[in-house]
């Protein structure tokens, strides 16, 4: 019976998912982000009407790049297409909710970033985890970087991703 457990325990600490997780962790984030913006087509005309345009932009405008950034952001995170950079867009947006909602400013935070508070700082996190860690090799970064190597350097490199 110990033997079970040592080899149990041996197993599980030495011997890890990596990319599995992160190929999980990015459909898990990518399908809430598609929730979301989904859940802002559906409500476009409420949120155009409770939010302000920024950047020079009008309400609408506003709105549908917001909804345009987090559809394409999503899709390119879940398949694992230009991860890093895709991820910087939705981590500002997270940034600026977490402003907005916390704000002493705003008594009724904007409907355009309708959160509990709490939950941007969560995607904030698994953003920036994301963002370390990488894509993964279930990811159609890595099968661009594996068929554009020329070099064993390089192939090196893209084995112990």
């Amino acid at each position: 019976m110990s033997r079970f457990f040592k080899n149990l325990f041996l197993y599980s600490a030495g011997h890890t998912y990596s990319n599995l997780s992160r190929l999980f962790l990015r459909l898990f984030t990518g399908i809430m982000f598609l929730q979301l913006s989904i859940r802002q087509v559906l409500d476009f005309d409420a949120i155009v009407h409770s939010s302000s345009g920024w950047f020079g932009l009008s309400p609408e405008g506003a709105v549908t790049t917001l909804v345009v950034i987090e559809l394409l952001c999503a899709v390119c995170i879940m398949f694992g297409f230009l991860t890093r950079i895709a991820l910087l867009f939705p981590l500002c947006l997270m940034l600026a909710a977490e402003k907005v909602i916390m704000s002493s400013q705003a008594a009724v935070p904007n409907q355009l970033f309708n959160f509990e508070p709490g939950y941007p700082v969560m995607f904030i996190g698994i953003f920036i985890y994301m963002l370390l860690a990488g894509p993964g090799k279930i990811s159609l970064d890595y099968f661009i970087a594996a068929h554009y190597t020329d070099s064993v350097a390089d192939e090196t490199v893209i084995d112990k991703a």
